[in-house]
């Protein structure tokens, strides 16, 4: 027998509908059956029941859940540890005593804890899709399938990658393509999760190495999730060490494809962007992490229409990060626009579209049923030609009210649905505390 598909009507909403005009339904009805979505357009125009629960929204802002296009959940248990008792002077120093003190001391319970508490503040934000970039050296096998577990608690969708890397000899690079290559494998059809070939970047990474990593992209008709170029060192390293130019080096082994993901390209060259993206890759803009780590203004101007927002380990608030990019932005030497950062917000859709292969992203029949309910009451008129002035300088993330992923309410009142949120966090103290301790 098959199960009985559920329809749920929401009826006189602002519908945001952020497909490619902007349509802006200023009182429309949303159908969902089953996992996805049926009608999109005036209420009066609304298709007849009956259904199965009919929701009055009272003009409250119905608009897609958010695409978090790089991060790191493995983070998410760093929240107030102690900090190096010297502080780090530079980049390379954050790594060394910060990041990859953390990713050493992860064991399963704490790749599990982590990734099941970002996901929650996730769903909190209205984020209901994670590209992730893991990395825990001493807890490799399966970890992709523990953070595919806590977000599957939660209920969110990813893109989930292991980060290979040479920094921890051989035995863990070769453990690092493997988990790579059985996660892909096992999720192809997966309504939920699609896997990368995960790598740390290019001076962490051996030739041979990158060879592997071209090889498993090429089979799999796959992109590389890695960093580039976020810091100067990266580039240093491919032009000093290896002789090259970093974007040709990673060319040389088939490491750029369309779905390929460079994180942050802070420091690459108007040339160097230009050949990147000219095979397809997109490239992550992380002005939070970029902030904090004083690696740069990354050259918005001169990223092109593949590129996203990520958050790299901060919290996945999709409206701050889209905020505070566009801030840093304005008193940077390159200024964009300010309908950018929610433009790459919006490209960030178009990339899970690419592992998925179906539209996510926009409120049209027959898209996925991921949304969001807001409670912001405009002060001005909210049209298709103001949306994105609104969702810069008036929507935030603590307007969520309501959040659905796949046809089914994840939050219902700011309330997870099914999840015992003060246990878990409870629970995820207990497990920091032991995590902090094997750092020390």
């Amino acid at each position: 027998m098959h199960e009985a598909i559920v329809r749920t009507l929401i009826r006189n909403a602002v519908v945001v509908t952020m497909n490619e005009q902007n349509d802006v339904i200023d009182n429309g009805s949303v159908v969902i059956d089953g996992s996805r979505l049926s009608y999109v357009g005036p209420v009066e125009w609304t298709p007849p029941g009956p259904f199965d629960r009919t929701i009055e929204a009272g003009r409250l802002i119905a608009m897609p859940g958010m695409v978090n296009a790089h991060t790191h959940l493995y983070s998410a248990l760093a929240r107030g540890m102690a900090g190096p008792k010297q502080p780090p002077k530079n980049f390379l120093e954050i790594l060394r005593q910060i990041w990859w003190k953390l990713d050493e001391a992860l064991d399963d319970e704490a790749v599990y804890y982590s990734a099941l508490v970002g996901s929650v503040e996730a769903l909190r934000y209205g984020t209901t899709m994670l590209i992730d970039h893991h990395a825990s050296p001493n807890s490799i096998r399966n970890s992709l399938d523990a953070i595919k577990e806590a977000m599957s608690v939660v209920g969110l969708r990813g893109v989930l990658c292991y980060e290979t890397t040479d920094r921890g000899g051989r035995k863990r690079r070769n453990a690092g393509l493997e988990e790579n290559e059985r996660f892909v494998t096992e999720n192809t059809n997966n309504s939920h999760f699609r896997g990368a070939i995960g790598a740390h970047a290019s001076f962490t990474l051996n030739d041979d190495t990158l060879q592997a990593l071209g090889e498993l992209a090429r089979m799999y008709d796959g992109g590389v999730h890695l960093h580039v170029a976020e810091d100067n060192a990266d580039v240093e390293d491919a032009a000093k060490r290896r002789r090259t130019d970093i974007v040709k080096r990673l060319q040389k082994f088939g490491i750029l494809t369309h779905k390929s993901i460079l994180a942050h390209g802070v420091h690459l060259s108007k040339g160097q962007l230009v050949a990147a993206q000219a095979t397809g890759a997109w490239v992550i803009h992380n002005p939070r992490s970029n902030m904090n780590n004083a690696v740069g203004y990354a050259p918005l101007v001169l990223f092109g229409d593949r590129s996203a927002l990520g958050t790299d380990g901060f919290p996945a608030d999709m409206f701050e990060e889209c905020k505070l990019g566009f801030f840093r932005n304005q008193e940077s030497g390159h200024k964009v626009g300010f309908t950018r950062l929610p433009e790459m917000l919006q490209a960030g859709q178009k990339l899970v579209s690419s592992f998925f292969g179906r539209e996510f992203g926009t409120l049209e029949a027959d898209a996925p049923a991921d949304l969001i309910v807001l409670d912001y009451n405009p002060p001005t008129p909210l049209t298709s030609e103001n949306l994105l002035g609104h969702f810069l300088f008036g929507m935030n993330s603590g307007m969520v009210v309501h959040t659905m992923v796949n046809g089914e309410w994840r939050m219902w009142n700011r309330e997870l649905v099914g999840i015992d949120e003060e246990k878990i966090m409870s629970e995820a103290a207990g497990v920091a505390k032991k995590l902090w301790r094997r750092m020390t």
